[in-house]
C-alpha cells in the first residue's frame, strides 16, 4: 500500500462543492433545483473585462509572465488599494495568484508546523482549518458569535494568543455569516496586537466591496503598526463576478514577498496572461457593474432575511456584508446538516449546514443570496412549507 505523509490524513475540503455536485446531479435528473449553496455571484463578468482577455489573446499574450504577475497589473492593484483604503503600497510586494485560496494556502504553509498554533475564525471559511491541520499546527478557533452580530471580539481574540501562536486569520466581511467587524473593534485588536509582535496576520478581505446599511469596511492595511507582518488577501472573483477566471492578489510584507514568489515558481509558475489583462481592465475600467451588482445583492438581502424570519423556528440577523444569510435554526429541532440535506433532496433547495464552516456552526445554515430574487422567493416558500410541516427526524 502506498504511504503518504500524515498531513494528507488531516486535510479537509470545502463541502459547498460537494453540495454543488449533488445539486448538479439532481438537475441532470430533471429535478428543479434552486442553488443557494455555492458562494459565487450569479452575474456575468462585465463585457469590457471579457473583451480585454480576448484582445490579449489576439495580441499574442500566450506565454509566461513573471511569477509575481505583470507589472501593469501589480501597479493597478496598488493604485486601487490607495483609492479604496487611502494607503500607499509597493507594487513590488503584490503577488498575483490563481484565486483567493492560494493566499491562504501559502500563508498557512509558511507559519504552520507541529508545535505551533494558528488562530482562525469559527464559523469561517473551511479551508482555514483544513490547511492548518495539514501543516501539523494546532487550529485555535476564534468564536464568531451571533450575539455580536457575527463580528469578531478583539478581547476574546487577543485572549487566545499564546507563545505558540504564529498566525492570526481574520475575515471581514465574513463568510459564512455576512458579519462585518466595526472600526472600534478592529482598533482594539490592532492595539492589543502590539504586545504580540511575532504574530503574523492574514486578513481575508475578498468581500471588501460588499457592505450594506452604510457599514464601513475597515482594511487592516490602514494600520501602520501591522504592515511589517500583514498579509492581505483580496481579488476579483466576488467583486467582478470572475470566480471561474481563477485570479486574485495578495500583498505581502517585504520580508515575506520573496518567499511567496518562490512558492509561486514552485507551484504554478504564473497566472495565465489573458486573465491578468482582464483583471487589469476590471480595475482600470468602469465600476458601474460592481455598483449595480452590490445594489441588487442589497435588495435580495432584505428579501431573504424577511423570508427567513417569517419561518417558524428560524431567526436571522441582518448580514452587513458579503452575500450570505446565516439563520439560526435551533428552534426547529433539526441538526443543521440533516436539514440542509433534507431541503436539497426533498424540496430542491441547496444550502450549506453550519458545521461545514466550523465546530461552532451547529444550529445554523448558510444561504447565499447570489441568485435571482424570484428564485430566492420560491426557495423560501419551499423551506417554509417543509420546516413547518416536517418535524425533526
Amino acid at each position: 500500500m502506498l504511504k503518504t505523509i500524515a498531513g494528507f490524513d488531516r486535510i479537509g475540503e470545502e463541502n459547498a462543492f460537494a453540495v454543488l455536485a449533488r445539486a448538479t446531479e439532481l438537475t441532470g435528473q430533471g429535478r428543479d433545483i434552486i442553488n443557494l449553496g455555492i458562494g459565487q455571484p450569479d452575474f456575468k463578468t462585465p463585457a469590457h473585462i471579457v473583451e480585454a482577455a480576448i484582445k490579449a489573446l489576439q495580441d499574442g499574450h500566450h506565454g509566461y509572465t513573471p511569477a509575481t504577475g505583470i507589472a501593469p497589473l501589480r501597479e493597478a492593484v496598488s493604485a486601487d488599494l490607495l483609492k479604496r483604503h487611502g494607503t500607499e503600497t509597493d507594487p513590488g510586494q503584490v503577488l498575483i495568484v490563481p484565486g483567493g485560496k492560494v493566499t491562504m494556502y501559502m500563508a498557512i504553509l509558511m507559519f504552520g508546523e507541529a508545535g505551533t498554533e494558528i488562530l482562525y475564525p469559527d464559523p469561517g471559511f473551511p479551508i482555514y482549518r483544513s490547511m492548518i491541520e495539514f501543516t501539523g499546527a494546532r487550529p485555535v478557533p476564534v468564536p464568531i458569535r451571533e450575539e455580536n452580530d457575527f463580528a469578531f471580539s478583539a478581547e476574546e481574540t487577543l485572549s487566545l494568543i499564546t507563545d505558540k501562536t504564529r498566525l492570526l486569520i481574520l475575515n471581514s466581511p465574513a463568510n459564512p455569516t455576512g458579519g462585518v467587524t466595526p472600526r472600534s473593534e478592529i482598533e482594539k485588536l490592532v492595539s492589543g496586537l502590539e504586545k504580540h509582535p511575532n504574530v503574523a496576520v492574514l486578513s481575508d478581505e475578498i468581500y471588501s466591496q460588499m457592505t450594506y446599511d452604510g457599514m464601513e469596511h475597515v482594511s487592516l492595511l490602514q494600520f501602520p503598526s501591522l504592515r511589517d507582518r500583514l498579509i492581505l488577501l483580496d481579488g476579483w472573483s466576488k467583486t467582478y463576478a470572475m470566480t471561474g477566471w481563477r485570479i486574485g492578489f495578495s500583498l505581502w510584507p517585504e520580508q515575506l514577498i520573496d518567499k511567496a514568489r518562490k512558492l509561486a515558481v514552485n507551484a504554478w509558475s504564473c497566472v495565465n496572461a489573458p486573465t491578468q489583462y482582464a483583471a487589469l481592465a476590471a480595475l482600470e475600467g468602469p465600476q458601474d457593474a460592481v455598483i449595480d451588482m452590490v445594489a441588487q445583492f442589497d435588495a435580495r438581502r432584505s428579501v431573504i432575511v424577511n423570508g427567513l424570519n417569517a419561518i417558524d423556528g428560524i431567526t436571522c440577523r441582518t448580514p452587513r456584508g458579503a452575500f450570505y444569510a446565516y439563520p439560526n435554526i435551533q428552534e426547529t429541532g433539526w441538526k443543521a446538516k440533516e436539514l440542509a440535506s433534507a431541503l436539497l433532496e426533498d424540496v430542491g433547495v441547496a444550502t450549506i449546514g453550519g458545521p461545514d464552516f466550523g465546530i461552532l456552526g451547529e444550529g445554523y445554515v448558510r444561504l447565499s443570496y447570489a441568485n435571482s430574487t424570484e428564485n430566492i422567493k420560491i426557495a423560501l416558500d419551499r423551506v417554509k412549507d417543509y420546516v413547518e410541516t416536517n418535524s425533526k427526524p
